[in-house]
């Protein structure tokens, strides 16, 4: 259980963290942090629970990173749908609590017709600068597969382990500088489904999308790296 409790606090504060910067920070005239503020942000809430609870769960706070690890042979299946389930409902506790702060500003609306609305993911009109559905899916698989790649080079036995937390925090935040125009970056398909659930309509619709493309990038990411990358030794 204190597993679980580790994944759900982290990814708690990813999502309240990471989407909290985008709906309240990211547009302020003047002073608004912009894109590169919300990716740094992202960056941050992996990299700070990472050092908080990693030790307690192993720092997922993402479904695809557990099908990742899974496939890498550093994760038990008997362990994943707890995990994801976790993640999950950690998600939409952050993203209630988001909008229960949202709400406090007189006028305050989600519209669902706009791209990126409450932090939502999205491709084709609900993309932030109008990308495919294709294009949407390319980027997911081939980020998360590298974010993968990343977290299980950074936490094989050979590495230094106390650097592993920046590491993967700071690939999160290029994940995120790369791919915000895109899809809004998901790479995590609990912060996607958190948000659709608030937004609601055509976002919920593509929520699909940011489960599939972020899971099959992680799995070829853990066979990739079992296979081809990791040190024969260690077997």
């Amino acid at each position: 259980m204190k597993k679980l409790f580790a994944e759900f606090f982290g990814t708690y504060w990813l999502v309240f963290g990471g989407c909290g910067s985008a709906i309240f920070a990211a547009g302020i005239p003047d002073l608004g942090i912009g894109f590169a503020g919300v990716a740094l942000a992202f960056g941050l809430t992996v990299l700070t629970m990472a050092y908080a609870v990693g030790h307690i769960s192993g720092g997922h706070f993402n479904p695809a990173v557990s099908f990742g690890l899974w496939a890498g042979g550093r994760f038990s299946i008997k362990e994943l749908i707890p995990y994801v389930l976790a993640q999950c409902i950690g998600a939409i506790a952050a993203a209630g609590t988001l909008y229960t702060i949202a709400s406090g500003k007189a006028g305050f609306i989600i519209d669902n017709t706009k791209a990126g609305a409450f932090a939502s993911n999205g491709y084709g009109a609900f993309s932030p600068e109008g990308y495919s559905m294709q294009a949407a899916f390319i980027v997911e698989f081939v980020l998360t597969l590298f974010f993968l790649l990343v977290i299980l080079g950074a936490t094989d036995k050979f590495a230094n382990g106390k650097f592993a937390g920046i590491a993967i925090g700071l690939a999160l935040t290029l994940i995120h500088l790369i791919s915000i125009p895109i899809t809004n970056t998901s790479v995590n398909p609990a912060r996607t489904l958190s948000q659709a659930l608030f937004v609601g309509g055509e976002p919920l619709s593509q929520v699909w999308l940011f489960w599939l493309a972020p899971i099959l990038g992680a799995i070829v990411a853990g066979f990739i790296y079992k296979n081809l990358l990791q040190d024969t030794s260690e077997a």
